[in-house]
Order: C-alpha cells, then structure tokens, then sequence
C-alpha cells in the first residue's frame, strides 16, 4: 500500500486463517464472539527508531471465499481487500464512523487498482490451473 513519500513500511507478518481462528482471536482480544475478515495487530516502535508501521495481520480465507462467491471479483480480490484493510489499520487508519469508513474504503480501492494492474491479485486464493480440464 503507497504511503506519503519517503516513509517505510515495518515488518509486517501475515498469517492466513479460517473463521474458527479468527473468531477464537476475536473473542480473546476484543470479547466478541464472532468472526471476522481481517484483525490488525499493531506493534509499537522501538524507543529510538523511525517510527514505521508494523505490525501481525490475521486475515481470514474462509470469509474471502464465501464472500467472495457473492461478489465481482472472487475470492482472489477479496482476499486482496481484506490485506489492504489491515494494512491500512497498521498504518493508523481508523474506521469508527461512517466518514472514517468511506474515506479508508476510497485509499482500499485506489491500492487495489494499483496491484491488480500489477498482477498481483489473480491467484491469491484460486489458482487457474485448477479450473483447466
């Protein structure tokens, strides 16, 4: 995801999960027995450093496929959303209220036309290969 010029990213970790583990990570860290698509876990910076985001993504396969059945897309690009979302939490990017909601949602469609034109999203969850006969 671009950021303002000159500034970095941290390391970020990214680990692909299933509704059972997402809801377990919900209800341990928030107290909401759900699930959900994507929790940000943001890491402070070292006292002393440039401070970059970082931080552990756990993003939720399971959600990206049914989701992604209903929606234009598929699975591939909803997966690719769910990343960015997260991303952009770590970044420090909030979505309590509606206009938080529409501006990160505009940020989240601008990077996704960014790494679909890069190729980056066919194949995320699907592989092409799999449909041949």
């Amino acid at each position: 995801m671009a950021r303002r010029s000159g500034e970095t990213w941290g390391e970020i970790t990214l680990r692909l999960a299933d509704d059972a583990v997402l809801r377990d990570r919900k209800r341990r860290h928030f107290g909401l027995d759900e699930t959900t698509d994507v929790i940000s876990f943001r890491i402070d910076p070292v006292p002393g450093e440039t401070p970059r985001p970082c931080g552990d993504l756990l993003v939720n396969v399971e959600c990206a496929v049914r989701e992604g059945a209903r929606r234009r897309g598929g699975a591939d690009e909803e997966l690719a959303l769910y990343i960015a979302h997260g991303l952009h939490h770590l970044s420090g990017a909030e979505d309590r209220t509606p206009d938080q909601r529409r501006a990160m949602r505009r940020v989240e469609r601008r990077w996704l036309g960014e790494v679909r034109r890069a190729g980056m999203v066919r194949g995320l969850v699907e592989d092409d290969h799999e449909h041949e006969s």
